[in-house]
């Protein structure tokens, strides 16, 4: 199929790769999300003489990231992979939760061909913005023959979408994927590849036939020095079906939260951990510990155990 492919979809979300300021030289006062599809690829004339569809979905500050954008994305990717004359598609989003973003579509959307998602660190309106190249590298991974797959392509490196985790909150070099490294590097346009194409892991989850309103509400609590369980007992009352503790080291909880913990499950709320540092995550199971999803950063987990409890309520 894709060698008779040869159409690029580009669908933008917001970001700072679309972000401007009123002043070059400012490069955090600036509006995310400010500039379309069209403008963005605009600003790379590289781009010129590929064939590309464009259009915005959404001008979100990727903070703001939401279920309803989330199960908006999903559908219309689904919608462009099925087309044949699509070789892949790109998604410009914000950094900010681009791995969650990342792991949802990676364990919710079937990907035969690469759904390549990227992001910028610096804003359109900056001297010298990251953006345009990373948008290059991504319509040209999108292209790439047999690549498959949700990917990340940013600071010419190539990610796999389930294994992403951001690190810095301001040099270009701000991702990583954690002990598992980079899938390829981008060598002046060329994908030179470490490891094979992501497999799929889709879950069963029905994502697509539960309005986004109605997916169920999963917290994130962290353990830290002088924890109480109050946070837990409080989110508990106010109905929440299931809490991700970020644990200290390898997932560590505090004995006040281990407490609060056990009067959440017996409230019938599903909990499980996660450890708050960005490598490593959680290994083996202690008798009596809560379970957990290995590497997956807290932020992942709580997208996991939300697919968990709708799968499990279907």
């Amino acid at each position: 199929m894709q060698s008779e492919s040869r159409v690029v979809a580009l669908v933008a979300t917001g970001g700072t790769i679309a972000g401007t300021a009123a002043r070059g030289d400012d490069l955090v006062g600036y509006d995310a999300g400010a500039l379309s599809a069209e403008q963005l690829t605009a600003a790379v004339p590289a781009l010129a003489a590929e064939a590309l569809e464009t259009w915005t979905l959404a001008r979100l500050d990727s903070c703001d990231m939401d279920h309803a954008t989330w199960a908006l994305l999903r559908r219309e990717l689904q919608s462009l992979l099925a087309r044949p004359e699509v070789a892949g598609v790109v998604v410009t989003h914000g950094t900010d939760t681009l791995e969650e973003t990342a792991w949802f579509l990676h364990r919710t959307l079937a990907a035969p061909k690469p759904v390549v998602l990227t992001a910028a660190m610096r804003p359109a309106s900056a001297p010298s913005p990251d953006g345009p190249q990373n948008l290059l590298d991504a319509v040209r991974l999108a292209r790439e023959p047999g690549a498959r797959g949700v990917l990340v392509a940013f600071g010419g490196k190539v990610w796999a979408g389930g294994e992403l985790r951001k690190l810095h909150g301001w040099q270009l070099d701000a991702f990583s994927a954690g002990d598992a490294g980079a899938l390829a590097l981008v060598e002046d346009g060329v994908f030179r590849r470490m490891r094979d194409w992501p497999a799929p892991e889709r879950h069963p989850a029905p994502v697509g036939e539960v309005p986004p309103g109605e997916w169920p509400r999963v917290e994130i609590v962290t353990s830290h020095a002088g924890a109480s369980g109050r946070i837990v007992d409080a989110l508990v009352a106010d109905g929440v079906d299931g809490l991700v503790i970020a644990g200290t080291g390898n997932g560590t909880v505090h004995t006040a939260l281990r407490e609060a913990a056990a009067r959440a499950l017996a409230a019938g709320v599903a909990v499980v951990r996660a450890s708050r540092c960005l490598a490593g995550g959680v290994v083996g199971t202690t008798d009596g510990a809560l379970p957990h999803y290995g590497a997956a950063t807290p932020a992942q987990a709580r997208i996991e155990l939300m697919l968990d409890l709708l799968a499990r309520r279907d």
